[in-house]
This record gives structure tokens, sequence and C-alpha cells, in this order.
């Protein structure tokens, strides 16, 4: 029997690193996370360090690249272009993006393509709507939940905030059939300044980041690893199994 904790209320696939998300109505999930999620990134040559890719904590101004296909109806889940933040339509494997980014950035980065993606933490992330409300709530100000830049967004039955914390250490399944997606819930998801990000201009408050840090140790949505592969899809059910 499954106990039922509430619904996928939407999912975000994000294709390159640090980029624009893209909302979509469903996804197959594997065990490297949603397919096409973070398939790309814009390394730093000069960097020498475990992880030399350069995110929007480095260059705030990479939200706003919007990664997109041009073909109508296509069901590719590499985009071929990226709209520029002043609606300029480049080739995203192109020499000229990347020659852009790394004028802003002010040192050379390199493309890379991963067939297993590239996360910070775990491939799967989650939060619920009630979160993000009640950090809204503190910073008194209207959160665009592109901020959280999360994978599923969940509308959790009971309506209490950061209750995805209680969740850690347990299994959720996307649907009741026997052979329904699961993801174990491994750790909080510990928040950084991305989040203070307007995903519309890239302008920073970092009253947001206080918020998190005040409500709940700076703790905001978990982080899984998926178990069992599977679809999943907007007002999709999701299950603890007792």
């Amino acid at each position: 029997m499954k106990n039922e904790i509430g619904i996928i209320k939407a999912i975000f696939r994000y294709p390159v690193k640090s980029m624009a998300g893209m909302e979509i109505s469903n996804s197959k999930m594997g065990f490297h996370g949603l397919e096409g999620d973070r398939r790309f990134a814009f390394r730093r040559v000069e960097n020498k360090s475990g992880f030399p890719f350069l995110t929007a904590s480095k260059l705030p101004e990479m939200i706003l690249f919007k990664p997109f296909s041009k073909k109508e109806n296509d069901q590719s889940l590499i985009p071929g272009h990226v709209c520029t933040p002043e609606g300029k339509v480049l080739e995203l494997q192109s020499n000229e993006l990347s020659e852009d980014i790394s004028q802003r950035y002010g040192s050379e980065v390199q493309l890379m393509h991963f067939d297993r993606g590239i996360f910070d933490e775990a491939s799967i992330s989650l939060i619920s709507n009630q979160t993000i409300l009640k950090i809204e709530k503190d910073s008194g100000r209207p959160l665009d939940i592109r901020r959280f830049r999360h994978n599923i967004l969940i509308e959790t039955k009971s309506g209490n905030s950061f209750e995805e914390d209680n969740w850690v250490g347990r299994t959720i399944y996307f649907g009741e059939e026997s052979n329904a997606p699961a993801v174990s819930l491994t750790l909080r998801d510990k928040r950084c300044v991305m989040v203070n990000l307007d995903p519309e201009t890239s302008e920073s408050d970092a009253n947001v980041m206080k918020s998190i840090v005040r409500l709940n140790e700076n703790n905001a949505g978990v982080y899984g690893t998926v178990i069992k592969t599977g679809n999943i899809f907007a007002g999709q059910k999701i299950y603890f199994s007792d």
C-alpha cells in the first residue's frame, strides 16, 4: 500500500548548466536524471579545480541565455540554438556563442557535452510549492519559482513548508503502478547565491537567501537519486510506500 503525499505541479529541464530552464509537461526519468537535463556546460579553460564549470554564481547573465529548438514540434533533447540576453540567436555548439560568453566572463570558456549530465550534488532536485511560498512571505517580495532551479515542483497534501526535509532517507514513487519510477531522497538542498538572481533580469536580491538561512538553515528542497526509471508528468500523484 502506498500513501499519497502530493502531486507534481511542474517539471523543469535545464539543457545547459546555469542557463535558463524549460518547463515541460512530461519526461522520461533515467538513472542519470531527466532526459536532456544539464547535458551541456561551459568549462572555464584556465580553471584547474575539480569543478571548472561556469555558473551564474560567477556570471549572473548566464541565466538570461535561453536554449531552444528552431524546428517546430522538435522532440530532440538537444536544443540547437540559444537566444542571448540581447535577443541574438546563436547556434549552441558554435564558436560564436563560446566567444560571446568568454567575453562576458573575461576568460576563455569551452562548451562540453556530457552523456550523463553534470550535477552539483545529485541528478534530481525537488522542492514543494509550500516551501517557496513560505520563503516568499518571509522575504517580503514575490518570487518566481524558477529561482530555485528544481527539476520537480511538488504540491503537497499537508500544505506544510519545508516538509521535504523529513523525506530524506525515504523513497518516493511517481504513480501507484508496480513499475512506478522511484527516487531515493538523499540530502537537503543547501542553497547558494543563485536563488538571489531574478530569472528575468539576473538582478540579485540577498534577502532571498537570507530568508532561507533564517527559516531553515539555508536549506530549501531536497536532492535524490533515481532507483527505478520511468515516465513522469505534471499532475501525477506521488507516494511513499509502506
